[in-house]
C-alpha cells in the first residue's frame, strides 16, 4: 500500500497518528478494505457500465484531514483520466462511497455535470500560494461559468461517474477527517496505451519517481506495467487487462 500524507505536514513533524494518513492507495492486498471491491451492492451498478468482466483497477482510501489554512487539503478539479493508461472511457468507472456524513463543510466531492461528454483537457499543478499535493493535478481549461453540483452524502451513500467527469472537493473547514474509500473498475477487455508524448506522460514520470524511491522499482519501468500489476479480476474473466 502506498501511504500519502498533506503537503503542509512537515517532515519534522512525523508522529505516528491518522495525521500522517491523508490518503492510502492500492490496498488490492488487504483482505478487509478490498472486501469493498467486490461487494454485490456495488459490482450490481458498475457492471452497467463495464460488462460482465471487470477489473477492479486502482483502489483509495481517502482520509481529507483537517485543513491546516493553507486550504491543501482541497483536490483541484481535474478528469480521472489523467491519471488512467487504458482506454475506452466508456467501459471505466470509479465507485466513490462516503465511509461519513459529507458535505461542502468537511469537503464534499464537486461536480460539472455532463462534462463527461467532452475529452480529456491539459492538467497541471495549480498556483496555489498554500502549495498543493504531489500529483494533485488540476485542469487547465474549462468554463468556470460551468454550472457546479456539491454532492451532500451521507455514510454508505456511493456515486459512480465516468473518468472524463471534471470534478474535485473543497477544503476540510471542520476538525475531523472526512473519510471515503472508492475504486475505479474497468472492463477487462480494455487495453493499454502508451502515455509518451501526451499529456499524461507527466503523470507516469513522476509515479515512476515517486515508487522508485520507495520501492525500488526500476524508473524506467511503465505506468502500463505497474497498472497490469495491481489489476484484480473481481467478476468474469480476465481478458486483455
Amino acid at each position: 500500500m502506498m501511504i500519502m500524507r498533506d503537503v503542509s505536514i512537515a517532515k519534522s513533524e512525523y508522529i505516528p497518528s491518522e495525521r500522517m494518513i491523508s490518503k492510502i492507495q492500492y490496498f488490492e492486498d488487504d483482505k478487509e478494505l478490498f472486501r469493498y471491491c467486490t461487494l454485490p451492492e456495488i459490482l450490481k451498478y458498475v457492471e452497467c457500465f463495464t460488462g460482465p468482466n471487470i477489473m477492479a483497477m486502482h483502489t483509495m482510501l481517502i482520509n481529507k484531514p483537517p485543513d491546516s489554512g493553507k486550504k491543501t487539503s482541497r483536490h483541484p478539479l481535474h478528469q480521472d483520466e489523467h491519471y488512467i493508461s487504458f482506454r475506452p472511457s466508456n467501459k471505466i468507472v470509479c465507485a466513490w462511497t462516503a465511509m461519513e456524513h459529507i458535505d461542502r463543510n468537511n469537503g464534499c466531492l464537486c461536480v460539472l455535470p455532463g462534462t463527461h461528454k467532452g475529452s480529456l483537457k491539459p492538467h497541471d499543478y495549480p498556483n496555489w500560494e498554500g502549495g498543493v499535493n504531489l500529483m494533485f493535478y488540476g485542469i487547465q481549461d474549462y468554463d468556470e461559468n460551468s454550472p457546479r453540483v456539491h454532492l451532500v452524502m451521507e455514510k454508505g451513500d456511493t456515486v459512480f461517474f465516468h473518468p472524463l467527469l471534471i470534478h474535485g472537493s473543497g477544503w476540510n473547514k471542520t476538525q475531523g477527517y472526512r473519510k471515503a474509500i472508492c475504486c475505479h473498475f474497468a472492463s477487462a477487455d480494455c487495453h493499454y496505451i502508451d502515455v509518451k508524448g501526451t499529456s499524461q506522460e507527466i503523470v507516469e514520470r513522476e509515479f515512476m519517481e515517486l515508487v522508485h524511491r520507495l520501492y525500488g522499482i526500476p524508473k524506467d519501468t511503465s505506468l502500463k506495467e505497474v497498472s497490469r500489476y495491481r489489476a484484480r479480476l473481481v467478476k468474469g474473466q480476465r481478458i486483455s487487462l
